[in-house]
């Protein structure tokens, strides 16, 4: 053959080669762009991903790794790890290091002898069961979340470029599916979260009184308003006799879903010692110690426990390390009722004392939550004591329930455009 016709032959055979290269590697992009579906989970989508990756690029083992977005540091989470040998385990030193080097340089690694390389320093003696390594980052938009990486190919030759050309595409076209797979499971677990909370209001709500018990002569109304979905205010009206009823609002340590169950747990406490037809005094006092002995040193919750005889019209009371309710008098006096002692669960044993008022026609009691007094708005000023008895004093002649809903919009009002931090709660309790 002559000279030219030869030369002609080898362009022709190498252009046939990377003819079929080209057709080899969009092979492997269509079958792993055609098996890979919506509807995968995300440890799905990147099994599959490296089973792939395995077949076509002819390795032992192949492996994800994602940044985990919630470590400060960054680290990896290894996510799928699948072989063809039986070395299953990367050793950790070879771990940590690869990980450390793709954040560092977040560009392709490309090691055919890993003991004389000195990107990846394994030690000498050490006995590594890996000889090659192929690793490019998962990257969006100019940003790193996670790589795939091979391990050993099969062969004397060893990866090359083309295997380092063919793992970017793979990678770039994965990145979008895994990073998308990633959000979506995600926004399932958003939404789990957020059915959760509303069952867990729902029940919370369900915990406090529905409606206000029907006393004649009296005016009673109560609410709560959560600063979370859920949490740590109570209020409460029990029957204790016909001619008794018990009413309380407590304050526990903390908000959201551990407010929300210590809270609970004040309730089927106070529950349990108001059936047993107790004076104020030894129902704290009791409920204190059941506290105590049930939850962590730094839980705690205050507590005003009141109880009303209809009757004679008595109301004996017990504070405990809550705010002091304001008793407006008929004829303008202002009382706060403060006897009782320290806040639940403290101390083990403790002391409370109780004491007791006339309630007289026309007197007002107004009990409330610190996240109405408290109320701050965007100069951080509070709502105030002062004012809430000033707004008290001069709205008077309301039923209780409007009274509740003029204290809350003032103090919305005065928090401006401040989000509520703190649970709100009120308990209006009037004799006609």
């Amino acid at each position: 053959m002559p000279e030219s016709g030869k030369n002609e032959f080898h362009k022709l055979n190498d252009e046939n080669r990377r003819l079929r290269a080209a057709v080899e590697e969009l092979s492997i992009l269509n079958d792993i762009a055609t098996t890979i579906s919506s509807t995968l989970t995300l440890e799905q989508i990147i099994d599959l991903i490296v089973q792939k990756c395995i077949k076509h690029l002819e390795v032992e083992q192949g492996a994800v790794m994602l940044l985990d977005e919630k470590e400060q540091q960054g680290e990896f989470k290894t996510m799928i790890r699948k072989a063809n040998s039986t070395h299953e385990v990367l050793p950790f030193r070879l771990d940590t290091q690869l990980t450390g080097w793709m954040i560092t340089h977040n560009k392709p690694l490309l090691i055919n002898d890993l003991s004389s390389d000195d990107r990846i320093s394994v030690g000498s003696g050490e006995n590594i069961p890996f000889h090659s390594i192929l690793s490019v980052p998962l990257s969006l938009k100019g940003k790193m979340i996670g790589s795939i990486n091979l391990f050993n190919k099969k062969g004397e030759e060893g990866f090359t470029d083309a295997d380092k050309r063919l793992l970017t595409i793979i990678a770039a076209q994965s990145a979008h599916v895994i990073e998308n797979a990633r959000l979506s499971e995600e926004e399932k677990i958003l939404q789990l979260m957020k059915e959760e909370m509303r069952l867990a209001y729902k029940i919370q709500m369900d915990l406090l009184p529905s409606v206000a018990p029907e006393i004649e002569g009296y005016d009673i109304a109560g609410k709560s308003i959560p600063a979370k979905t859920v949490g740590g205010d109570y209020f409460d009206f029990i029957r204790i006799t016909p001619s008794c009823m018990c009413v309380c609002l407590g304050d526990v340590s903390g908000k959201g879903i551990p407010a929300a169950l210590l809270m609970s747990n004040l309730q089927a406490t106070l529950r349990g010692q108001v059936l047993q037809d107790q004076t104020p005094q030894a129902c704290v006092k009791k409920s204190n110690l059941l506290l105590f002995k049930s939850t962590d040193m730094d839980k705690f919750a205050t507590l005003f426990y009141g109880v009303l005889n209809t009757e004679t019209h008595e109301f004996h009371y017990c504070n405990a390390g809550h705010n002091y309710p304001f008793l407006i008098r008929a004829n303008g006096e202002t009382l706060r009722l403060d006897v009782g002692g320290l806040v639940l669960g403290a101390l083990e044993d403790f002391q409370f004392e109780e004491s007791s008022i006339q309630f007289m026609p026309g007197d007002l009691l107004v009990i409330f939550s610190d996240g109405i007094s408290e109320a701050t708005n965007v100069r951080d000023e509070m709502f105030g004591e002062e004012r809430l008895e000033r707004l008290v004093a001069g709205k008077r002649g309301k039923t209780a329930v409007e009274l509740i809903e003029v204290i809350l919009e003032e103090v919305r009002d005065h928090a401006e455009l401040t989000p509520q931090s703190d649970d709100m709660t009120l308990v209006v309790m009037k004799r006609s």
